[in-house]
């Protein structure tokens, strides 16, 4: 059985753990508030942009000079999974998640016969998928020192896929990602952006008509590659909001962890010097009755 002195040790470890974990609670629900605001300030933007582009498109559907980046190479052999994950843990499943998701694609990809290349974006992304897919990963990036995120940090990952497709290292591109719902709710999200999906739930009159100067291609040719790092920029801000979210929770939940364990430990140690007093003044009274 532990001393006393040691069962106050553990009092007073599991307090200074509660005491740190409350703070991060509270650093990651201050953070949030920033986080949500910027992924939902981008939604309207990607989505009317999803819808523009998918209305132009829609017209050219099998044309002869549709761009290549709408289109695709006509094969599917090659696929680029770009996994976009956090630069810190602590954060419940959140990781895991997406990275679970990811390894569903490359199995199913795998099962089919295709080629798969992995692109990391995040820390511990690389770190889980590097175990089982270390020869897949082609390039990883990181955002760890990046205080605020800003377009151009879409744009820098962007310009790195935009060039592996030029040079036809790959026919098909997704981006996996968390979408924010709430604190206690973050989806992983597969999205392919080339050749792009388009949203085609929305019923036809959603559609306005639109009168193209210049010509479709020429619109296509350049909203495209922006479309390409709208959508990663989008899921940047959603996987931010979605990690400080994760993070407020887990925090919550291991602060209230510590509490019930300091509750458990402080009664042990109570019972425990009772039961040692109880037994000295046994020891007493029976020498003393002895005399």
């Amino acid at each position: 059985m532990a001393s006393l002195k040691d069962m106050r040790v553990r009092i007073a470890a599991t307090k200074a753990t509660q005491k740190i974990t409350k703070a991060m609670q509270m650093v990651a629900a201050s953070k949030l508030r920033r986080a949500q605001a910027a992924a939902e300030a981008a939604r309207p933007y990607a989505e009317r942009m999803d819808l523009a582009l998918g209305n132009i498109a829609s017209g050219m559907a099998g044309a002869e000079g549709a761009p290549k980046l709408l289109a695709g190479t006509g094969s599917d052999k090659v696929h680029l999974l770009i996994v976009a994950t956090g630069e810190r843990g602590l954060a419940g499943a959140f990781n895991s998640s997406i990275v679970r998701l990811a390894r569903e694609h490359i199995n199913r990809l795998q099962s089919e016969g295709k080629e798969v290349k992995i692109l990391t974006v995040g820390k511990k992304g690389n770190e889980q998928l590097r175990r089982n897919y270390e020869k897949l990963i082609v390039d990883r990036m990181e955002l760890r020192g990046v205080r605020t995120l800003g377009y151009v940090n879409a744009s820098q990952i962007a310009d790195k896929v935009l060039a592996m497709f030029e040079k036809g290292e790959f026919d098909i591109a997704t981006l996996f990602y968390a979408q924010f719902k709430s604190v206690i709710s973050q989806v992983p999200t597969a999205q392919q952006i080339i050749p792009p999906k388009f949203d085609t739930s929305k019923p036809a009159t959603a559609l306005a008509p639109y009168e193209y100067e210049p010509e479709e291609e020429e619109i296509l040719g350049d909203l495209l590659p922006r479309y390409v790092a709208t959508q990663i920029f989008r899921a940047l801000l959603e996987n931010n909001a979605s990690f400080y979210g994760a993070q407020m929770s887990a925090m919550d939940n291991a602060t209230r962890n510590a509490g019930d364990m300091i509750r458990k430990q402080t009664i042990t140690y109570n019972r425990t010097r009772q039961a040692m007093i109880t037994k000295e003044l046994i020891e007493i009274i029976s020498g003393a009755e002895a005399l």
